[in-house]
């Protein structure tokens, strides 16, 4: 089991869950300013979910994610770091989600996969994006209204690897205003993270 230090914050990565990354760093940061009923998907160890919670103890966090692994891993750090409004469930997108949300928060797999790079391990749901790596944030993008208060927003994390000018596009179509926070490059992707909300 591999252990991190975040924001004075102790993470234990169960093996077969996505070891946190520059990306799921970015999200965590940002988690800090989200208020009230707030949903994480793919919340893999529990990283921003737990952060958002600790920093914001008035908050009510959920955070799912497909692998039941990630789940147990969460709930295990949650207690680790006496985080209690804090909430994770099994659940491939929102087939599990009830309710409405003050903000929804997601760190898509993002990675463009063929068949040939797919890893035979729980892990693949963690990077699998699809051939042009949007197969799950479309499908995100298709679904997170009807569980996003009227006045909600979503943070989401984007890579220059699967065209952040579609994901733009698409909330612009549905009357979302649309920011980018932050940028951050690496060798071979450029990270952004976008906070969108109704207009």
């Amino acid at each position: 089991m591999q252990k991190i230090e975040f924001d004075s914050l102790i993470f234990e990565i169960f093996p077969e869950v996505y070891l946190p990354a520059e990306d799921s760093f970015f999200l965590a940061n940002y988690s800090k300013n989200l208020k009230g009923r707030i949903l994480e998907i793919g919340c893999g160890c529990g990283i921003a979910s737990i952060i958002c919670a600790k920093n914001n103890p008035e908050n009510i966090v959920y955070g799912i994610d497909i692998s039941q692994k990630a789940v147990e891993n969460s709930n295990h750090n949650a207690k680790l770091n006496d985080v209690k409004n804090v909430h994770f469930i099994n659940s491939d997108l929102f087939r599990n989600v009830f309710g409405k949300f003050d903000s929804i928060m997601f760190n898509p797999p993002y990675l463009p996969t063929s068949d040939e790079e797919k890893i035979n391990s729980v892990e693949n749901y963690a990077y699998d994006g699809g051939k042009n790596g949007r197969k799950t944030i479309d499908l995100f993008l298709d679904n997170f209204e009807r569980h996003l208060n009227e006045n909600g927003k979503i943070l989401l994390i984007q890579s220059s690897l699967n065209d952040l000018d579609k994901t733009i596009s698409v909330l612009k179509g549905k009357n979302f205003s649309v920011e980018i926070l932050d940028e951050e490059s690496f060798f071979f992707e450029k990270l952004s993270i976008l906070r969108a909300e109704k207009t």
